[in-house]
C-alpha cells in the first residue's frame, strides 16, 4: 500500500473552530470544564463531525463518546482499533490538550474514506468524560469507568467542586447514554497528545514514543484550628491553619529535593478560613499532587508526608483530616507499541525518543484493558493547562502521520 498523508490544514482548521466553543477573550484558548453548558456544546459538534463522516456514535451511561467506523470490507465482529482522548479542559486551558488525539482520530477517518482504504477491523475515535478532574475528581473518571476501574453507580454520584452531581450534569448537557459500561475491549488504543512539558522542544525532537506515565497522589487536607484576634494572640498561643498550611506546602517543595530524581510535588489550591486579614486562620483546606515513576518511591513521599501532617498537628495544637482524592500506580505502556511509534517516526524521517509522560492520561486507564500507548508532539516552551499553550501545524501534522500510519497497520489496511 502506498503511502499517503493527513491534512494537516484541514485538522488545523478543526482544532480553531472547536476552542471557539468557550474561547477566553484575548487568548488561544478555551474554557470547558466537563459538563458544563460549554462542554455540551462542544460535544455536540464534535459528534456532529461523527456523523457527517458517517461513523455510528454510541454514548455510554458516563457519556464517553466513541465514534466507530465500519469501511468497506470490515467485519464488525473484530475489536476496534481505538484512538481518542478528551475535549475537556480546565478553567483556563488551550486548544491542544486532548482535543488533538480526539481530532487527529477524525482526520486519519476521513483520509482512511477519502482513500478508499478497506480495513479488517473497525476503527474507533473515542473522548472521555471529565479527563482533567478540575470540576469532577477523579481525573481520567470517564476512561476509568469505561474499563471496569470505578463503579459506575460511585462515579455517577459524584459531587463536583461546586456541590452538582455528576449525573444531574450529564443529563443537562443530554449525555446521558444507554451504551454499557465496562465498554467493549479495543484491539489496542494509541493515543496522540501534546507533551505538556519542554523536553521534546529542548533536544529538538519531532515525536516522543511515551513508554510510561508516573504514578500519581492526589490528597485534599483539611486543617482545624482556631479563629482569634491577629493583634492580640500571642505567637505561642496560636492554633493557625493558615500557618500549618504554609508549612506543609514548604514541607512539600522539601520533599522533592531530599528525594530527588523523578518526585515532584505540588501544593495548587489552598482555601482559608475566614479568609480576612486581621484574623488567625481557623481552617485550612488545601490540596497536594505527589508524582513518581516509581510506585515504591511514590508510596514513600506519601508515608513522609502523612508523617509529617502528624508531626506539625500535635506541635500546633491543630487537627488535620486527610482525604484520597485521586490515586493511581505508574502504567507501563505495551512495547510493542512504543517500538512501532519510534520505528514509524524513523521511517516518515521524524526524529523520535522514549520517554515517560508527568501527566495522567486516558491511555494509562485503556492500557489495563489493551494494549496501549501514546505519542506525544512538543509544547512550545512546554506549557499546558494555559491559554498560550502552542504546537505548530508542522508538529501536530508529524504526530497525526505517525498515528495514522499505525493505526492503519493494525486495522489490516490495504487498498
Amino acid at each position: 500500500m502506498g503511502k499517503f498523508r493527513i491534512n494537516g490544514n484541514r485538522l488545523w482548521d478543526r482544532l480553531d473552530e472547536l476552542a471557539q466553543v468557550g474561547a477566553i477573550p484575548g487568548t488561544l484558548g478555551s474554557s470547558r470544564l466537563a459538563l458544563t453548558k460549554e462542554d455540551g456544546q462542544a460535544r455536540d459538534l464534535v459528534v456532529s463531525w461523527m456523523r457527517q463522516l458517517e461513523m455510528e456514535v454510541s454514548i455510554d451511561q458516563i457519556g464517553n463518546v466513541i465514534g466507530l467506523w465500519h469501511g468497506k470490507g470490515t467485519d464488525r465482529n473484530l475489536p476496534p482499533v481505538m484512538t481518542g482522548s478528551h475535549i475537556d479542559t480546565v478553567r483556563s486551558g488551550g486548544r491542544f490538550d486532548g482535543n488533538l488525539g480526539v481530532l487527529a482520530g477524525l482526520e486519519i477517518v476521513q483520509t482512511v474514506k477519502e482513500q478508499k482504504v478497506l480495513t479488517e477491523h473497525p476503527v474507533a475515535v473515542s473522548f472521555f468524560t471529565g479527563e482533567e478532574g478540575a470540576r469532577f475528581a477523579p481525573d481520567m473518571l470517564g476512561s476509568l469507568v469505561y474499563v471496569g476501574g470505578l463503579d459506575l453507580q460511585t462515579a455517577l454520584d459524584t459531587i463536583s467542586v461546586n456541590g452538582e452531581k455528576l449525573s444531574d450534569e450529564l443529563k443537562s448537557v443530554g449525555y446521558s447514554g444507554t451504551a454499557p459500561c465496562p465498554g467493549i475491549t479495543p484491539k489496542i488504543f494509541l493515543e496522540l497528545h501534546i507533551e505538556q512539558g519542554p523536553v521534546l522542544e529542548s533536544e529538538g525532537i519531532d515525536i516522543g514514543a511515551v513508554e510510561s506515565v508516573q504514578g500519581i497522589s492526589w490528597t485534599e487536607l483539611t486543617i482545624e484550628g482556631q479563629s482569634n484576634h491577629a493583634g492580640t494572640t500571642p505567637m505561642t498561643m496560636r492554633r493557625d491553619a493558615g500557618y500549618v498550611a504554609g508549612r506543609i506546602s514548604t514541607f512539600v517543595r522539601e520533599l522533592t529535593d531530599q528525594m530527588g530524581g523523578a518526585q515532584v510535588g505540588t501544593v495548587g489550591k489552598v482555601d482559608l478560613t475566614p479568609n480576612l486579614v486581621n484574623v488567625v486562620a481557623s481552617k485550612a483546606s488545601m490540596t497536594v499532587d505527589l508524582r513518581n515513576t516509581s510506585e515504591a518511591m511514590l508510596r514513600e513521599a506519601e508515608d513522609r508526608l502523612v508523617t509529617f501532617c502528624e508531626e506539625i498537628s500535635r506541635k500546633e495544637s491543630v487537627k488535620i483530616a486527610s482525604e484520597s482524592l485521586a490515586r493511581f500506580e505508574p502504567v507501563e505502556f505495551n512495547q510493542d507499541l512504543v517500538s512501532q511509534i519510534s520505528t514509524t517516526a524513523k521511517n516518515l524521517g521524524y526524529t523520535t525518543r522514549q520517554m515517560t509522560s508527568g501527566a495522567g492520561h486516558d491511555a494509562q486507564m485503556l492500557a489495563r484493558v489493551c494494549p496501549a500507548a501514546m505519542i506525544f508532539v512538543p509544547s512550545k516552551g512546554g506549557l499546558s493547562h494555559n491559554p498560550a499553550e502552542y504546537t505548530s501545524l508542522e508538529e501536530i501534522s508529524a504526530g497525526a502521520n505517525v498515528l495514522l500510519d499505525i493505526i492503519v497497520n493494525a486495522a489490516g489496511g490495504c487498498r
